[in-house]
């Protein structure tokens, strides 16, 4: 019988800082209908990814991906950078 591995999580996000060596933290805003009154708020979740190159900038539109833990808080990885910081 076949066993399919599980799929990574993945998300898209912006760097935020990039002062750690081989380290940077990613925020991912969203969206999110208050439950009452109905306005939408701006939730952000940060992550912290291993960035093996350190080739991420401040203001990077970037792509991770979950893997195993790598630290106390670095549970991700860098898999691609998807728009440069202007």
């Amino acid at each position: 019988m076949e066993e399919k591995r599980n799929l990574r999580k993945e998300r898209i996000g912006v760097v935020t800082s990039n002062k750690m060596d081989k380290s940077i933290v990613v925020a991912q805003v969203t969206k999110v209908k208050h439950p009452l009154y109905g306005k939408f708020v701006l939730k952000t979740k940060k992550f912290v990814a291993h960035d093996e190159t350190n080739d991420c900038n401040i203001g990077d539109t970037v792509r991770i991906s979950e893997t195993r833990p790598l630290s106390k808080s670095k549970c991700w990885r860098l898999v691609e950078i998807l728009e440069r910081a202007k």
